[in-house]
């Protein structure tokens, strides 16, 4: 195994292959990586699962035989992911089993279309929990304002979640008291808040990616590539603050685990850029660190894990956050434009992988 790899996770930061495909879970590689890689759990998206369909075979025999069945197209599509979804989590169960259910998560969206109502997102992450049935599961919600009810509700009845399409400071305080909320009404219905995990996925090159755009257009661009991890290290910042609180501790001492802070979106989007920035730069214990495959390479590879890089450059962040408001970025229309955009790159490759499902029901 890589040094920096053992060196990252001797840190506490939990590595999570952002990918799952058949192809990877038949051949053995998804194990391989876990075995050579330290990866301790896998996120899943629609755009992941779109292209897994795209190449290969691997999909073929369930694709017939659903076509046969009859099944209804988003029952089949259901039907594809969750059998994937299940699988690795099978895979995953030693290392769930070894860090008492910590690690070892996988995750599965609910549909995307679902994102601005509540009632229908709770509806869908039941049915998903039910239809899994595995305790190493992760249900992703994402963040909208219509999200934090259905987050809240879902733990509430005991489900784990993964909060995902998190990009502003006060959308992600909001989603750790939608948490919080969740696990005080599952105590009060007297279930085990031991059993009830959950992180929160903050997104980081996004950030970047948008924020330099504007500073290119606003001739500053000494400040690119700097708003993603700044954005990052504070949300951490926000997550110690709830983590010192008299709320927290008390349902600490009822049994009930942290939530996370997980980075995610940590493939480098621009090529002049290191492409291990939104790893060894967001080094912090307790996280998780959800990566491209090639990001997991190139951290094995190159990263420099030198410790905390997180605690440390508080206040730099700030500063940076303050240079980028001086230079005329729009904070909160970043990040709203990166939620919208968000949602809709997900809905679009949502009805990318139920065209291509359709397609092969009907040949």
């Amino acid at each position: 195994m890589s040094e920096n790899l053992k060196k990252l996770s001797a840190q506490g930061v939990s590595i999570w292959l952002d990918d799952i495909s058949r192809e990877r879970l038949r051949t053995g590689n998804l194990e391989q990586l876990i075995r050579e890689k330290n990866v301790v759990g896998v996120t899943s998206n629609p755009t992941i699962f779109a292209g897994a369909l795209s190449k290969g075979d691997a999909y073929d025999t369930q694709l017939h035989d659903l076509a046969v069945r009859g099944v209804d197209l988003g029952e089949a599509v259901r039907a594809i992911t969750a059998y994937d979804i299940r699988w690795a989590a099978d895979v995953l169960r030693p290392v769930y089993d070894t860090t008492a259910g910590v690690d070892g998560r996988v995750s599965l969206e609910v549909d995307p279309r679902l994102a601005r109502d509540s009632d229908k997102t709770v509806a869908e992450a039941r049915a998903l929990w039910w239809l899994v049935d595995r305790p190493n599961l992760f249900i992703k919600i994402p963040a909208t304002v219509q999200g934090l009810p259905a987050i809240t509700q879902a733990l509430a009845e005991g489900i784990s979640v993964n909060v995902t399409l998190i990009f502003s400071l006060e959308r992600y305080r909001a989603v750790m008291d939608a948490w919080l909320a969740g696990l005080e009404a599952a105590q009060a219905k007297g279930l085990n808040l031991g059993t009830i995990e959950s992180v929160a996925s903050f997104f980081v090159s996004r950030v970047d990616t948008e924020i330099d755009k504007r500073l290119d257009q606003l001739g500053r661009p000494e400040l690119k590539g700097k708003a993603g991890v700044a954005n990052a290290r504070l949300a951490y910042a926000a997550f110690e603050e709830v983590m010192n609180s008299e709320r927290w501790q008390r349902l600490r001492a009822a049994g009930a685990r942290p939530q996370r802070p997980l980075w995610a979106s940590t493939g480098v989007k621009n090529p002049d850029y290191s492409p291990t920035m939104y790893v060894d730069q967001l080094v912090a214990p307790g996280t998780v660190n959800t990566m491209p495959e090639k990001t997991v390479d190139a951290t094995a590879a190159g990263a420099n894990i030198t410790g905390d890089t997180v605690r440390p450059f508080y206040e730099d962040a700030w500063n940076t956050m303050a240079a980028l408001k001086e230079a005329g970025v729009d904070y909160d229309d970043v990040v709203n434009v990166l939620e919208d955009e968000g949602v809709e790159k997900f809905e679009a490759s949502w009805n990318e992988l139920l065209e291509s499902v359709s397609k092969n029901l009907a040949r």
